[in-house]
């Protein structure tokens, strides 16, 4: 049974302001969990991404993440500092290719566990149906900004 408190919570007149205040409260949530395993969902969702893509150019790991180039530089280098992404060059070299290492895969598979627990306390909270609706409407939406 999903949780009624949006009741308490005043609709906001601004798309922006409701889809950032949910985000701060996700990510909340997600940081509750990762965090025992010394990890933020920022972090924690670089890592996925490059776990899923592999060796990817650092503008398309930015268009995939909805990232400029320069947030993505400061998200990536303290991964880097921490061993678990690996920066190398494309044969352009004003390209970089990024990638995990070892540490970096290990480092998402032990925290794939808690991200799983975090992911199940929002579908407990939300509901089954609202939140198989939700990841592909957010998908939408983000589409839908970066054309507007």
């Amino acid at each position: 049974m999903p949780v009624q408190s949006e009741q308490k919570l005043p609709v906001l007149p601004c798309a922006c302001a409701n889809l950032r205040r949910a985000a701060r409260a996700v990510t909340r949530l997600y940081n509750q969990e990762l965090r025992q395993d010394g990890i933020e969902g920022t972090q924690f969702t670089i890592l996925m991404a490059l776990n899923t893509a592999g060796e990817i150019p650092q503008g398309k790991l930015g268009e995939i993440l909805a990232l400029d180039s320069t947030t993505l530089t400061r998200m990536l280098r303290p991964l880097a500092k921490r061993g678990w992404v690996k920066v190398g060059a494309a044969d352009d070299r004003r390209m970089r290719i990024f990638s995990l290492t070892a540490a970096g895969r290990e480092k998402f598979r032990r925290s794939q566990r808690r991200w799983e627990r975090a992911q199940e306390r929002l579908r407990t909270a939300l509901g089954e149906e609202t939140m198989d609706q939700l990841v592909p409407l957010l998908v939408r939406v983000t589409l839908a900004s970066v054309k507007a």
